[in-house]
């Protein structure tokens, strides 16, 4: 029961309904912030430990806050939508007439509460693309690619349900896409999703990333949004903090490592490889980042770990080579 008691205490607002199982000692503390309230928690509790509730802190990337990071784990992350281009107005306008709450966190993102139905008056896809914020914001590594408004090759190697191309084609605009997931039932959600986005003009393959590939074609950016453990999105998926385990790290990093190897192959001469993850392990992130500095004819532009713990947001990671 205590242990229960601790969990409402510590993920809920306000008592609410739950008030009656509570001293008023327990009620008194609640309306302080988080951080309070743990406090609180680890007085009442000596062996209560918030850093705890995530056991692979040794394995984070070393610029996350472990304390911040754990508790964003209590949190109920917000959506976000990120508008397409030629909306910009009209979305904010839509939300405001509908007494949606929302707030602007740039341009083209809105925050909103996590339950919002905005399919019911917004046009998902061809208005906006629900995309957490970290993930709209590997659209930033995409802009500091060349324009010499050209047609750019893309190829979206793990492409899921093709949220990272239509990033790509709203910002880089002129590109001729190709799109490969290892599942054809993805493939299928994929061609229905960019059916609604309005994209026309592209070529969708069942491709496994992880074996040599068959191409003969170069590409002058390759997406690669690898497999991997999805840490950095566990705060929507909290019981994957039970069920995960650790040795599945290692295993992520080999094959992340093992993808982008196959795919810098086809990689024009001054081609860009986007290499990302969901992910807060340093073996996913800036493990791989060396491993493809090291054994392959790229150099790192830039890397980016994207906190989103501090915004209801989910954490991801993101790096750009250039092919030499």
């Amino acid at each position: 029961m205590l242990r229960i008691k601790t969990a409402l205490f510590l993920c809920m607002d306000e008592a609410g309904a739950w008030a009656s199982l509570f001293d008023t000692t327990w009620l008194e503390h609640w309306p302080t912030d988080m951080q309070e309230r743990v406090a609180f928690v680890e007085q009442i509790i000596p062996s209560f430990n918030i850093i705890n509730i995530f056991e692979w802190n040794e394995a984070l990337s070393k610029s996350i806050d472990q304390q911040e990071f754990t508790l964003s784990h209590l949190v109920q992350p917000d959506l976000f939508i990120r508008i397409r281009p030629g909306y910009e107005k009209k979305v904010p306008a839509t939300l405001t007439r509908e007494n949606i709450s929302f707030s602007q966190l740039n341009t083209h993102c809105l925050a909103l509460p996590n339950a919002t139905k905005v399919e019911s008056i917004l046009m998902i896809n061809k208005e906006i693309v629900i995309q957490d914020y970290s993930s709209q914001r590997v659209g930033e590594l995409m802009a500091m690619l060349p324009d010499d408004n050209k047609p750019m090759n893309v190829w979206d190697c793990c492409a899921a349900s093709g949220g990272k191309s239509i990033l790509a084609k709203d910002i880089l605009n002129h590109i001729v896409l190709t799109a490969s997931d290892i599942r054809l039932s993805i493939i299928h959600n994929l061609k229905q999703r960019f059916t609604e986005a309005g994209i026309k003009q592209y070529k969708a393959v069942v491709a496994d990333a992880g074996k040599p590939l068959p191409i003969e074609k170069k590409y002058q950016l390759i997406i690669c949004d690898a497999p991997c453990s999805g840490s950095g999105t566990w705060g929507r998926t909290p019981e994957q903090l039970s069920y995960f385990k650790t040795e599945k790290i290692d295993e992520y990093a080999s094959l992340q490592k093992k993808i982008a190897g196959n795919v810098v192959a086809h990689l024009e001469t001054g081609g860009y490889l986007l290499y990302i993850t969901c992910s807060v392990f340093e073996k996913e992130n800036e493990e791989v980042v060396d491993d493809i500095c090291n054994n392959h004819p790229v150099e790192l532009v830039e890397s980016r770990l994207l906190h989103g713990y501090d915004l209801k947001a989910d954490t991801m990671f993101a790096a750009l080579f250039k092919r030499r």
